[in-house]
């Protein structure tokens, strides 16, 4: 038998008694899924790369339709710093793109390496919050894209018209990107709400007590993470934040009643009255006597001890 592993190969070794996959089998498919992974994210890259122009010109859009953009031979200008500047932001700008464009295969490696641990159920959970995920993130970074022109407006028009005002390439791209970023990831906020109902932690009503804490905390939010200092930017994102919210409590009610949570059980049941017990116990009887027929002089091991009797010297 060793001799035909030997001929099989050392992965013969490798694999489990009961047919599961050991840790260096788990390592081995974790190598390949992300060689493949990086593989597709590559190519994206090189995509990324031939679209960087266009995706930085589309960027550059909000502050281009400013009265205040400056313009030289009919194109709207920015400033480079550095001369290797320009050439790092496409390279920057190229990953991005190049990760969205492989989002489809990293994300189906991610998937395959991880669904095989998952029940049937958390997959299909899995199947639906991805889903949903997408749309959210896709509608943050749209509203983010508004809110960054009006908030440009508003910061071009404190500087006044006695200043000229030009922006760096570099930090613009960078301060457009990370408000698509960060509208993009608060729009996933009503997920963690449906989760947290969906696995039974928050009932719906409960929930729906929380609103006033909760778009309290939205405004809060919005005021803190907000780059701009104008009150367009902030109160935008409270109100969508609000609005997903009330809508993830709506589908948290269809769920409990889906589930029939929220019923009550004991309707009809007095409060002194008794639950009935499932439990059927069986009925206790006598057991068989035992008749020793052990010969005289020899203690029964049966029968209980006989008591010893003694003075009341045997004491000291």
């Amino acid at each position: 038998m060793a001799f035909a592993l030997r001929k099989r190969g050392p992965k013969a070794f490798e694999r489990a008694a009961d047919g599961s996959m050991t840790l260096i089998e788990h390592v081995r498919e974790l190598r390949n899924r992300l060689f493949r992974a990086s593989l597709a994210i590559m190519i994206g890259f090189g995509f990324g790369i031939w679209l960087a122009k266009p995706v930085r010109i589309l960027l550059s859009k909000p502050y281009c339709d400013l009265p205040q953009a400056r313009f030289v031979d009919g194109k709207c200008e920015f400033v480079q710093l550095g001369p290797a500047d320009l050439f790092l932001l496409n390279l920057k700008i190229g990953l991005w793109v190049g990760l969205i464009i492989a989002a489809p295969i990293w994300l189906y490696q991610l998937w395959a390496f991880i669904a095989p641990g998952l029940h049937r159920h958390e997959r299909r959970y899995a199947y639906a919050f991805t889903a949903l995920a997408a749309p959210l993130f896709a509608a943050g970074a749209v509203l983010a894209f508004f809110v960054t022109a009006k908030g440009l407006e508003f910061l071009m028009n404190v500087s006044g018209d006695d200043i000229s005002t030009t922006l760096e390439v570099t930090r613009y791209i960078s301060f457009v990107t990370n408000l698509i970023l960060l509208f993009g990831v608060a729009f996933e906020f009503p997920l963690i709400v449906l989760m947290l109902n969906f696995v039974g932690i928050a009932s719906a009503k409960r929930l729906l007590s929380w609103w006033r804490v909760a778009i309290f905390v939205f405004f809060a939010f919005s005021a803190v993470v907000t780059p701009t200092p104008d009150p367009f930017g902030m109160t935008a994102l409270a109100i969508c934040l609000s609005a997903l919210y009330f809508a993830a409590v709506g589908v948290a009610f269809i769920n409990d009643r889906r589930r029939g949570r929220g019923k009550e059980i004991y309707a009809g049941i007095d409060d002194d009255e008794v639950s009935p017990l499932e439990f059927d116990a069986d009925p206790v009887v006598a057991g068989q006597r035992v008749d020793s027929t052990a010969p005289i002089g020899v203690p029964d091991p049966i029968a209980p001890p006989a008591p010893i009797e003694r003075r009341y010297d045997d004491m000291t």
